[in-house]
């Protein structure tokens, strides 16, 4: 099957969706199918991909929008069009672009299928944030895009139940992200993070904060919850470790401070390859405070790497997360996850078990060839669905 994959950039940094499309890409590619990766922006892609090596997916680079609104031009456009005339189906990801208005114009109008994943940009706490303006953007072509997808996809059900009333002339369809294991059979072990990240050595146990800095995280619940457990004689070691938005970094860099905690926490900065698989290892407990994560990468690496998790209901995979066994579902405030922390730094063998039921379930439940074969079922139920509009209208 030949696959178009559009997503405007490709930088690690911006977290999950771009995490999620080079998965894809790659297990697709490893299955035999012609994968194509059409982008501005290819930082973070691996370099076979520009080189078109064989058996990876190739990289189609376009200059970015040139139009106001970030919008591409004509003469861009007609390269696109170009670009998408072979595929069997493209696939499209996020909603907030006007770029993606335009691919999904040229699929409707070259009779290509299209599916659209929406990577929790319809949840209500997303949708309560700017509001007006995304409403207006969902009346001004979003909304078509939406419905005219041949598949809306979604992550988890509590994310097709907050979003499907944005699109409901569409079919939504709940399919996890594809997650390439690889990483997570053979793992470095713990002393490759320790070695690179003193405060890991502290000889407290470590709590390990690990994502995209962005205010959705939370991450000032979980600062304040180390205080919480410093007062009550339970010092730990708060690695925190991601990169994003600088001025709220700079907030929580001075809320450690305000706390007196410079000594017990630490900002890592981005880490990635096997010191990121070795960081989780060396975590006592993994904390995912967030506000809203559609599927949480983070959370399912923590759960990969055998670290016992802790998290909130802004998950939108939260239930099959307890029900894993390998986490544990908490408010968003820093009292109760401080009460959770304690009580399973007190209890050793309850984490261990944690650990295990938690990557038993992964290895399990999220193998990439099972998720990829529902994947290529929608694009091939996508097809079809645009076959039989196309000779209705005959």
């Amino acid at each position: 099957m030949r696959v178009v994959h559009y997503l405007r950039q490709i930088r690690l940094e911006q977290g999950g969706v771009v995490r999620a499309v080079l998965d894809m890409c790659t297990v697709l590619a490893k299955a035999g199918h012609h994968v194509t990766l059409l982008t501005c922006d290819d930082t973070d892609a691996p370099a076979p991909w520009r080189s078109g090596t064989p058996g990876h997916p190739r990289i189609e680079k376009v200059p970015p929008p040139a139009l106001p609104l970030a919008a591409f031009s004509p003469s861009q456009l007609a390269r696109i069009r170009r670009i998408l005339a072979d595929a069997d189906v493209v696939h499209l990801h996020a909603v907030w672009h006007a770029s993606n208005l335009q691919l999904a114009r040229a699929c409707r109008t070259q009779r290509i299928p299209y599916v659209l994943s929406i990577h929790g940009m319809l949840d209500d706490w997303s949708m309560s944030q700017r509001s007006m303006k995304k409403r207006a953007f969902l009346a001004l072509g979003a909304q078509r895009m939406l419905n005219s997808a041949r598949r809306v996809h979604c992550t988890a059900q509590a994310e097709l139940d907050q979003s499907r009333k944005w699109y409901p002339r569409a079919q939504g369809v709940v399919i996890p992200l594809i997650f390439d294991l690889t990483p997570f059979r053979d793992m470095p072990g713990p002393e490759l993070a320790r070695q690179a990240h003193p405060i890991l050595r502290a000889g407290r146990p470590n709590i390990l904060f690990i994502s995209r800095l962005h205010y959705k995280k939370g991450v000032e619940h979980l600062i304040r919850a180390a205080r919480l457990l410093k007062d009550r004689s339970t010092p730990v070691s708060l690695a925190i470790a991601g990169s994003g938005d600088q001025a709220y970094e700079s907030r929580l860099r001075a809320l450690v401070q305000e706390l007196d905690l410079t000594q017990d926490a630490a900002f890592l900065g981005m880490v990635t390859g096997p010191t990121k698989i070795s960081l989780y290892q060396a975590a006592d407990i993994v904390v995912l405070p967030t506000s809203q994560e559609n599927f949480g990468f983070v959370v399912f690496e923590a759960m990969a790497a055998g670290a016992p998790l802790i998290t909130t209901r802004g998950v939108d995979t939260w239930p099959e997360i307890e029900s894993s066994r390998g986490g544990l579902i908490v408010a968003q405030d820093a009292a109760p996850i401080a009460d959770a922390i304690a009580a399973l730094l007190a209890d050793t063998p309850r984490r261990q078990n944690m650990g295990r039921a938690g990557r038993e379930w992964v290895l399990r439940e999220l193998d990439p060839d099972a998720v990829l074969a529902r994947f290529v079922a929608m694009y091939e139920e996508a097809r079809h669905t645009e076959s039989r509009r196309a000779e209705a209208n005959h």
